[in-house]
């Protein structure tokens, strides 16, 4: 299991495309040549509107948009071999200006998708002093970065979550308790309100990054929220040590796990329900439009999922008959969301 997060073997781009199936490029030669090409073409165009001094906003935009119509046409393989034409460009140097952008391709904490960068997403006031020392190119990039599709749906995301907890602890009461498998920062619990008004009996945040852990444990000082040091692997071999718990949610994991990982940490986040609890997963859906960017200039690769996909995880980890399951899209339809409920 490549992709099993153990607190050593941190999320980069070079790991999980080692869990990617990849064919020999020699197979597309004639593609690759053609394809490059054309990014050339589209980084020499980006350049020049540099040079120009075009408003960075506009420049930002325009290359998503043609990075993403060169990702949707050209097969994996083919696209899995331009991202360093594109991460060794000059023109790197400027969008690195963006706090969002700097802080995914360099990875300060050594992985991709951390807390941190999460933070810039959700435009945390966290982050707002990183923000605002940022060049006025780097402030302009970010007003767009910050809301391309994928940042948005992560906001939906975040708010969906705290609606869940609320509805949850609504109904079971204040003997509720919540697991969060790779917490991050915890922002959902920021805007909870059952939280806020100690309708929680506990909310385990378990992440594998000691800082994300040290940050939850000083913000939600006093709070019913306990943060924890641990991975995929701690729920996979300790997870009956947790508890059982009403509601059981992995937010942003399934976007690095293959298949057979995911059915596994599913099959025993089930295990940790209290009858008729809810477990909930997310994956960013295939087609999300700025997933060319983010590849090459954010060095931000993710596992994309279809509802097929979703579904063949739900299908291979439960007997259908013992629970109530859907799959659903997030509002801007980028974020995919499997909700399986154990019945009574």
């Amino acid at each position: 299991m490549q992709t099993v997060l153990d607190g050593k073997s941190l999320i980069t781009a070079e790991m999980l495309a080692g869990t990617l199936p990849r064919g020999k490029l020699e197979h597309h030669g004639e593609a690759f040549e053609t394809a490059r090409a054309e990014l050339v073409l589209i980084l020499h165009a980006t350049q020049q509107q540099i040079e120009q001094d075009k408003n960075p906003a506009e420049i930002v935009g325009r290359l998503l948009s043609f990075l993403n119509g060169l990702h949707s046409k050209v097969h994996p393989d083919v696209w899995h071999a331009l991202i360093p034409v594109a991460q060794n460009h000059p023109i790197l140097k400027y969008f690195l200006e963006d706090p969002l952008t700097h802080w995914s391709f360099t990875k300060p904490r050594g992985y991709s998708g951390d807390a941190q960068l999460l933070d810039y997403i959700y435009c945390d006031p966290h982050v707002a002093e990183s923000v605002a020392s940022a060049s006025e190119v780097g402030k302009a990039l970010y007003s767009h970065t910050q809301n391309v599709p994928s940042c948005v749906a992560a906001r939906e995301r975040r708010d969906l979550l705290t609606r869940y907890v609320d509805q949850i602890a609504t109904k079971n009461g204040p003997e509720t308790e919540v697991l969060a498998i790779a917490a991050g920062h915890l922002r959902e619990a920021n805007r909870s309100v059952a939280l806020a008004e100690g309708r929680l009996k506990r909310w385990v945040a378990l992440d594998q990054d000691p800082q994300s852990v040290g940050l939850i444990a000083r913000d939600f000082q006093g709070t019913a929220v306990e943060a924890i040091d641990g991975s995929v692997r701690t729920v996979l071999t300790r997870g009956h040590k947790l508890g059982k718990f009403d509601f059981v949610y992995a937010s942003g994991l399934y976007d690095y796990l293959a298949h057979n990982v995911a059915v596994k940490l599913t099959k025993t986040c089930l295990q940790m329900l209290k009858p008729n609890g809810t477990f909930l997963f997310a994956n960013y859906a295939e087609g999300t439009p700025d997933a060319g960017y983010r590849e090459t200039f954010m060095d931000w690769v993710l596992l994309l999922r279809s509802e097929v996909d979703m579904w063949n995880i739900v299908n291979a980890s439960v007997d259908r008959n013992a629970v109530e399951a859907q799959v659903f899209f997030g509002e801007n339809r980028n974020v995919l969301y499997a909700v399986i409920e154990k019945r009574g």
